[in-house]
């Protein structure tokens, strides 16, 4: 990945209301979700987020897909994971820090310690 890539893809997920939709389109998976779901669960106004909507497809972190009079937004994995690589490319010496999968298990660990922690 190019630097200037990198910054344009890093640029847009600075915004926060950017980062919110993505990281909820990450979450969801590769089914993703309508646009409206999107709206009312970060409760933003229609047009705000269809410029939020563009925005972060235009730089190829997500895409859509038309279905019938909704359109379907997905996040790009490869996209992502081309970001993470490059951010990391040079991490830790050039040693490997993590195993790919150790980050999410420890997601996981925590999110699962925090459900049995009493409120």
């Amino acid at each position: 990945m190019e630097t200037l890539t990198a910054a344009e893809l890093l640029a847009a997920l600075g915004h926060e209301s950017r980062l919110s939709i993505f990281r909820m389109l990450v979450e969801v998976g590769p089914d993703g979700l309508v646009a409206s779901a999107i709206g009312d669960s970060l409760g933003m106004a229609p047009a705000t987020l269809s410029f939020h909507l563009a925005h972060l497809t235009r730089v190829g972190l997500i895409s859509g897909q038309r279905e019938s009079r909704f359109i379907r937004y997905s996040t790009n994995y490869s996209a992502m994971d081309e970001l993470i690589a490059f951010l990391t490319n040079n991490c830790c010496q050039g040693q490997p820090c993590l195993p790919k999968t150790s980050a999410c298990d420890t997601t996981a660990k925590r999110r699962a310690s925090l459900k049995k922690t009493p409120t």
